[in-house]
Protein backbone atom coordinates (compact mmCIF):
# COMPACT_ATOMS: atom_id res chain seq x y z
CA UNK A 1 0.00 0.00 0.00
CA UNK A 2 0.97 3.62 -0.32
CA UNK A 3 2.60 5.39 2.92
CA UNK A 4 -0.06 6.77 5.12
CA UNK A 5 0.44 10.31 4.14
CA UNK A 6 0.67 10.26 0.34
CA UNK A 7 0.62 13.64 -1.07
CA UNK A 8 -2.36 14.27 -2.59
CA UNK A 9 -1.86 16.82 -5.10
CA UNK A 10 -1.47 15.78 -8.73
CA UNK A 11 2.15 15.05 -10.08
CA UNK A 12 1.10 13.73 -13.46
CA UNK A 13 0.89 18.02 -14.43
CA UNK A 14 2.73 20.91 -13.84
CA UNK A 15 1.03 23.01 -10.88
CA UNK A 16 0.33 25.36 -13.24
CA UNK A 17 -1.29 23.47 -15.48
CA UNK A 18 -3.92 22.42 -13.17
CA UNK A 19 -6.77 24.16 -13.97
CA UNK A 20 -6.72 24.06 -17.79
CA UNK A 21 -6.58 20.41 -17.63
CA UNK A 22 -9.85 20.52 -15.37
CA UNK A 23 -11.08 22.99 -17.81
CA UNK A 24 -10.53 20.26 -20.52
CA UNK A 25 -11.53 17.52 -18.89
CA UNK A 26 -15.30 18.88 -18.10
CA UNK A 27 -15.34 19.84 -21.82
CA UNK A 28 -14.56 16.20 -22.79
CA UNK A 29 -17.15 15.16 -20.58
CA UNK A 30 -19.70 17.20 -22.54
CA UNK A 31 -18.69 14.90 -25.56
CA UNK A 32 -18.55 11.86 -23.74
CA UNK A 33 -18.30 8.69 -25.94
CA UNK A 34 -17.09 10.39 -28.24
CA UNK A 35 -13.95 12.13 -26.51
CA UNK A 36 -13.68 8.90 -24.46
CA UNK A 37 -10.00 8.85 -24.33
CA UNK A 38 -9.33 12.23 -23.41
CA UNK A 39 -11.97 12.31 -20.75
CA UNK A 40 -10.65 9.17 -18.84
CA UNK A 41 -6.73 10.26 -19.48
CA UNK A 42 -7.81 13.96 -17.99
CA UNK A 43 -9.61 12.47 -14.79
CA UNK A 44 -7.08 9.85 -13.99
CA UNK A 45 -3.58 13.02 -14.76
CA UNK A 46 -6.11 14.75 -12.27
CA UNK A 47 -7.16 12.64 -9.63
CA UNK A 48 -4.41 9.48 -8.94
CA UNK A 49 -2.57 10.85 -6.53
CA UNK A 50 -5.87 11.82 -4.64
CA UNK A 51 -6.67 8.39 -5.10
CA UNK A 52 -3.90 6.82 -3.35
CA UNK A 53 -4.07 9.19 -0.32
CA UNK A 54 -7.09 8.37 0.50
CA UNK A 55 -7.29 3.94 -1.41
CA UNK A 56 -3.90 3.35 -1.41
CA UNK A 57 -2.51 1.87 -4.56
CA UNK A 58 -5.59 -0.55 -5.57
CA UNK A 59 -8.41 1.54 -6.69
CA UNK A 60 -11.30 -0.54 -6.31
CA UNK A 61 -14.39 -1.54 -3.71
CA UNK A 62 -14.50 -4.37 -1.86
CA UNK A 63 -17.22 -6.00 0.36
CA UNK A 64 -16.62 -6.26 3.95
CA UNK A 65 -15.86 -9.94 5.51
CA UNK A 66 -16.03 -10.66 9.00
CA UNK A 67 -13.02 -8.99 10.83
CA UNK A 68 -10.99 -8.04 7.98
CA UNK A 69 -9.40 -4.86 7.53
CA UNK A 70 -9.86 -2.40 4.24
CA UNK A 71 -6.74 -3.64 2.78
CA UNK A 72 -7.38 -7.74 3.96
CA UNK A 73 -10.77 -6.94 2.10
CA UNK A 74 -9.26 -5.56 -1.34
CA UNK A 75 -6.79 -8.19 -1.26
CA UNK A 76 -9.43 -11.26 -0.69
CA UNK A 77 -11.19 -9.57 -3.80
CA UNK A 78 -8.54 -9.66 -5.70
CA UNK A 79 -7.47 -13.11 -4.89
CA UNK A 80 -10.85 -14.28 -5.72
CA UNK A 81 -10.58 -12.98 -9.62
CA UNK A 82 -7.12 -14.96 -9.29
CA UNK A 83 -8.81 -18.17 -8.10
CA UNK A 84 -12.10 -17.65 -10.65
CA UNK A 85 -9.38 -17.35 -13.33
CA UNK A 86 -7.60 -20.36 -12.04
CA UNK A 87 -4.54 -18.86 -12.49
CA UNK A 88 -1.31 -20.56 -11.81
CA UNK A 89 2.69 -20.42 -13.03
CA UNK A 90 3.23 -19.87 -15.99
CA UNK A 91 0.19 -18.54 -17.46
CA UNK A 92 0.42 -15.20 -19.04
CA UNK A 93 -2.51 -12.51 -17.88
CA UNK A 94 -3.73 -9.25 -18.65
CA UNK A 95 -5.00 -6.72 -16.43
CA UNK A 96 -7.36 -4.29 -18.03
CA UNK A 97 -6.89 -0.95 -16.58
CA UNK A 98 -4.51 -1.96 -14.74
CA UNK A 99 -4.04 1.40 -12.17
CA UNK A 100 -1.00 1.59 -10.43
CA UNK A 101 -0.84 -2.25 -9.95
CA UNK A 102 -1.90 -3.09 -6.59
CA UNK A 103 -4.69 -5.35 -7.84
CA UNK A 104 -1.59 -6.70 -10.29
CA UNK A 105 0.97 -7.40 -7.72
CA UNK A 106 -1.31 -8.88 -4.78
CA UNK A 107 -2.63 -11.36 -7.67
CA UNK A 108 0.83 -12.45 -9.04
CA UNK A 109 2.70 -12.97 -5.85
CA UNK A 110 -0.25 -14.90 -4.64
CA UNK A 111 -0.50 -16.96 -7.97
CA UNK A 112 2.53 -16.94 -9.82
CA UNK A 113 0.91 -15.78 -13.03
CA UNK A 114 2.93 -13.64 -15.63
CA UNK A 115 0.16 -10.37 -15.59
CA UNK A 116 0.50 -7.66 -18.53
CA UNK A 117 -1.07 -4.40 -17.29
CA UNK A 118 -2.70 -2.64 -19.91
CA UNK A 119 -3.16 1.29 -18.98
CA UNK A 120 -4.29 4.29 -21.07
CA UNK A 121 -2.84 6.88 -18.24
CA UNK A 122 0.64 7.29 -19.44
CA UNK A 123 1.60 8.61 -15.80
CA UNK A 124 -0.15 5.58 -13.92
CA UNK A 125 1.80 3.29 -16.20
CA UNK A 126 4.95 5.08 -15.27
CA UNK A 127 3.82 4.65 -10.92
CA UNK A 128 3.12 0.95 -12.03
CA UNK A 129 6.25 0.27 -14.04
CA UNK A 130 8.06 2.01 -10.26
CA UNK A 131 5.94 0.14 -8.08
CA UNK A 132 6.60 -3.03 -9.31
CA UNK A 133 10.36 -2.88 -9.53
CA UNK A 134 10.62 -1.45 -5.79
CA UNK A 135 8.18 -4.66 -4.69
CA UNK A 136 10.42 -6.57 -6.84
CA UNK A 137 7.68 -8.07 -8.88
CA UNK A 138 9.30 -7.21 -12.05
CA UNK A 139 9.66 -10.51 -13.19
CA UNK A 140 5.97 -11.41 -13.13
CA UNK A 141 4.39 -8.02 -13.44
CA UNK A 142 4.62 -5.66 -16.33
CA UNK A 143 2.86 -2.69 -17.86
CA UNK A 144 1.74 -1.68 -21.30
CA UNK A 145 0.32 2.01 -22.51
CA UNK A 146 -2.75 1.54 -24.52
CA UNK A 147 -6.31 1.72 -25.25
CA UNK A 148 -8.76 -1.40 -23.83
CA UNK A 149 -10.78 -0.41 -27.38
CA UNK A 150 -7.61 -1.11 -29.44
CA UNK A 151 -5.71 -3.26 -26.94
CA UNK A 152 -1.70 -2.92 -28.38
CA UNK A 153 -1.29 -6.84 -28.57
CA UNK A 154 -1.30 -9.25 -30.99
CA UNK A 155 -4.10 -11.85 -31.48
CA UNK A 156 -4.74 -14.84 -28.94
CA UNK A 157 -1.91 -13.63 -26.74
CA UNK A 158 -3.02 -14.25 -23.60
CA UNK A 159 -4.36 -17.15 -21.18
CA UNK A 160 -6.93 -15.25 -19.04
CA UNK A 161 -8.05 -11.45 -18.53
CA UNK A 162 -9.59 -9.49 -15.55
CA UNK A 163 -10.51 -6.32 -14.90
CA UNK A 164 -11.38 -4.55 -11.46
CA UNK A 165 -13.68 -1.32 -12.22
CA UNK A 166 -11.99 -0.66 -15.68
CA UNK A 167 -15.07 -1.42 -18.15
CA UNK A 168 -17.37 1.37 -17.00
CA UNK A 169 -14.74 3.62 -18.86
CA UNK A 170 -15.80 1.74 -21.97
CA UNK A 171 -18.15 3.75 -25.05
CA UNK A 172 -18.91 0.68 -26.54
CA UNK A 173 -19.36 -2.77 -24.19
CA UNK A 174 -19.61 -5.13 -27.08
CA UNK A 175 -16.27 -3.35 -28.79
CA UNK A 176 -14.40 -3.73 -25.89
CA UNK A 177 -15.21 -7.16 -24.90
CA UNK A 178 -14.35 -7.97 -28.58
CA UNK A 179 -10.84 -6.70 -28.09
CA UNK A 180 -10.33 -8.60 -24.88
CA UNK A 181 -12.04 -11.83 -26.91
CA UNK A 182 -9.40 -10.98 -30.19
CA UNK A 183 -6.28 -10.92 -27.35
CA UNK A 184 -7.65 -13.94 -25.99
CA UNK A 185 -6.30 -17.62 -26.49
CA UNK A 186 -9.34 -20.29 -27.24
CA UNK A 187 -10.61 -21.55 -24.14
CA UNK A 188 -9.17 -18.59 -21.98
CA UNK A 189 -11.35 -17.21 -19.18
CA UNK A 190 -12.18 -13.05 -18.95
CA UNK A 191 -13.16 -12.35 -15.61
CA UNK A 192 -14.12 -8.93 -13.76
CA UNK A 193 -16.55 -6.37 -11.98
CA UNK A 194 -18.37 -4.04 -13.45
CA UNK A 195 -20.33 -0.82 -12.49
CA UNK A 196 -24.16 -1.37 -12.95
CA UNK A 197 -27.20 -0.58 -12.07
CA UNK A 198 -29.28 -2.93 -10.42
CA UNK A 199 -32.70 -4.23 -11.04
CA UNK A 200 -33.83 -1.95 -8.24
CA UNK A 201 -32.33 1.25 -10.47
CA UNK A 202 -36.28 3.03 -11.75
CA UNK A 203 -35.33 5.42 -14.72
CA UNK A 204 -38.53 7.01 -13.73
CA UNK A 205 -37.45 7.84 -10.87
CA UNK A 206 -35.72 11.69 -10.71
CA UNK A 207 -33.61 10.36 -7.60
CA UNK A 208 -32.43 7.55 -9.12
CA UNK A 209 -31.58 9.46 -12.79
CA UNK A 210 -29.95 12.23 -10.52
CA UNK A 211 -27.89 9.96 -8.60
CA UNK A 212 -26.30 7.48 -11.31
CA UNK A 213 -25.88 11.51 -13.41
CA UNK A 214 -23.66 12.16 -10.93
CA UNK A 215 -22.01 9.12 -10.10
CA UNK A 216 -21.17 9.45 -14.20
CA UNK A 217 -20.36 12.50 -13.75
CA UNK A 218 -17.65 12.40 -10.78
CA UNK A 219 -16.08 9.39 -12.34
CA UNK A 220 -15.62 9.66 -15.88
CA UNK A 221 -18.23 7.82 -17.39
CA UNK A 222 -20.01 7.81 -20.32
CA UNK A 223 -23.34 5.60 -19.03
CA UNK A 224 -23.70 3.43 -16.31
CA UNK A 225 -24.41 -0.04 -17.64
CA UNK A 226 -27.59 -2.82 -16.50
CA UNK A 227 -26.75 -6.03 -15.61
CA UNK A 228 -28.15 -7.02 -18.99
CA UNK A 229 -25.72 -5.07 -20.95
CA UNK A 230 -23.14 -6.69 -19.48
CA UNK A 231 -24.07 -10.14 -20.06
CA UNK A 232 -25.44 -9.49 -23.71
CA UNK A 233 -22.49 -7.49 -24.09
CA UNK A 234 -20.55 -10.86 -23.65
CA UNK A 235 -22.23 -13.05 -25.59
CA UNK A 236 -22.46 -10.61 -28.76
CA UNK A 237 -18.56 -10.41 -28.37
CA UNK A 238 -18.31 -14.35 -28.64
CA UNK A 239 -18.31 -15.20 -25.20
CA UNK A 240 -19.51 -18.15 -23.20
CA UNK A 241 -20.72 -16.57 -20.07
CA UNK A 242 -20.39 -19.06 -17.22
CA UNK A 243 -21.20 -17.13 -14.23
CA UNK A 244 -22.94 -13.32 -13.25
CA UNK A 245 -24.02 -11.99 -10.10
CA UNK A 246 -23.70 -9.39 -7.72
CA UNK A 247 -20.36 -9.64 -5.26
CA UNK A 248 -21.46 -7.26 -3.18
CA UNK A 249 -24.68 -9.58 -2.23
CA UNK A 250 -22.64 -12.52 -1.28
CA UNK A 251 -24.31 -14.06 2.28
CA UNK A 252 -20.85 -13.86 4.15
CA UNK A 253 -21.00 -9.96 2.91
CA UNK A 254 -21.62 -8.11 6.37
CA UNK A 255 -20.44 -4.86 5.90
CA UNK A 256 -20.98 -3.11 2.43
CA UNK A 257 -18.65 -1.98 -0.21
CA UNK A 258 -19.42 2.28 0.18
CA UNK A 259 -18.60 1.95 4.37
CA UNK A 260 -14.89 2.95 3.91
CA UNK A 261 -16.47 6.08 2.33
CA UNK A 262 -18.58 6.63 5.27
CA UNK A 263 -16.68 5.97 7.76
CA UNK A 264 -16.82 4.01 11.04
CA UNK A 265 -13.63 3.63 13.06
CA UNK A 266 -12.12 6.44 12.60
CA UNK A 267 -8.16 5.32 12.19
CA UNK A 268 -5.60 7.70 11.17
CA UNK A 269 -5.09 6.00 8.15
CA UNK A 270 -8.54 5.36 7.18
CA UNK A 271 -9.54 9.20 7.64
CA UNK A 272 -8.51 10.38 4.13
CA UNK A 273 -11.41 7.84 2.73
CA UNK A 274 -14.45 8.79 4.79
CA UNK A 275 -16.89 11.44 5.12
CA UNK A 276 -15.55 13.68 7.59
CA UNK A 277 -11.62 13.34 6.30
CA UNK A 278 -12.92 14.39 2.89
CA UNK A 279 -14.09 17.84 4.65
CA UNK A 280 -10.98 18.02 6.34
CA UNK A 281 -9.27 17.91 3.01
CA UNK A 282 -11.84 20.29 1.21
CA UNK A 283 -11.03 22.61 4.09
CA UNK A 284 -7.45 22.01 4.24
CA UNK A 285 -7.10 22.69 0.39
CA UNK A 286 -9.22 26.06 -0.01
CA UNK A 287 -6.94 27.42 2.84
CA UNK A 288 -3.79 26.28 1.03
CA UNK A 289 -5.28 26.91 -2.83
CA UNK A 290 -5.87 31.20 -1.18
CA UNK A 291 -2.58 30.93 -0.10
CA UNK A 292 -1.57 30.04 -3.00
CA UNK A 293 0.63 26.89 -1.39
CA UNK A 294 -0.94 24.54 -3.91
CA UNK A 295 -1.79 24.83 -7.60
CA UNK A 296 -5.14 26.62 -8.36
CA UNK A 297 -8.07 24.01 -9.25
CA UNK A 298 -6.95 21.25 -6.58
CA UNK A 299 -9.92 22.13 -4.24
CA UNK A 300 -12.12 21.53 -7.20
CA UNK A 301 -10.62 18.20 -8.19
CA UNK A 302 -11.48 17.20 -4.12
CA UNK A 303 -14.75 18.87 -4.98
CA UNK A 304 -14.91 16.85 -8.28
CA UNK A 305 -14.50 13.58 -6.11
CA UNK A 306 -16.54 14.16 -3.11
CA UNK A 307 -19.77 14.98 -5.07
CA UNK A 308 -18.74 10.78 -6.38
CA UNK A 309 -18.06 9.84 -3.23
CA UNK A 310 -21.33 11.09 -1.84
CA UNK A 311 -23.70 9.98 -4.66
CA UNK A 312 -21.65 6.37 -4.86
CA UNK A 313 -22.78 6.18 -1.15
CA UNK A 314 -26.28 7.26 -1.79
CA UNK A 315 -26.55 4.88 -5.12
CA UNK A 316 -25.43 2.17 -2.77
CA UNK A 317 -27.58 2.08 0.12
CA UNK A 318 -30.71 2.45 -1.79
CA UNK A 319 -29.59 -0.54 -3.56
CA UNK A 320 -29.49 0.76 -6.94
CA UNK A 321 -25.90 0.54 -7.65
CA UNK A 322 -23.12 -1.87 -7.44
CA UNK A 323 -19.48 -1.47 -8.45
CA UNK A 324 -18.64 -5.67 -8.76
CA UNK A 325 -21.01 -7.30 -10.86
CA UNK A 326 -18.83 -10.26 -11.17
CA UNK A 327 -18.55 -11.66 -15.03
CA UNK A 328 -16.89 -14.86 -15.98
CA UNK A 329 -17.02 -15.88 -19.53
CA UNK A 330 -14.77 -17.90 -21.77
CA UNK A 331 -13.81 -17.89 -25.31
CA UNK A 332 -14.89 -20.95 -26.89
CA UNK A 333 -12.00 -23.58 -27.99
Amino acid sequence: MAADFHNPISRAIRPEDTADTLSRYRRSQERGREDYARMVEGFYDLITDFYEYGWGQSFHFAPGKGGASFEESLAAHQHFLGEALGLRPGMTVLDIGCGVGGPQRAIASRFGASITGLNISEYQVGKCSEYNRKAGMDHLCSVLHGDFMAIPAEAQTFDAAYHIEAFPHAPNKVAAYAEVFRVLRPGAVFAGFEWCMTPLYDGDNPEHRELKQRIEHGNALPEIASFTDVTDGLQAAGFEVIEVRDHALGDDVDRPWYRPLEGGALKLRSLPRTALGRKITTAALRVLEGARAVPEGSLKVQELLNVAADNLVAAGRLGIFTPMYFHKARKPG
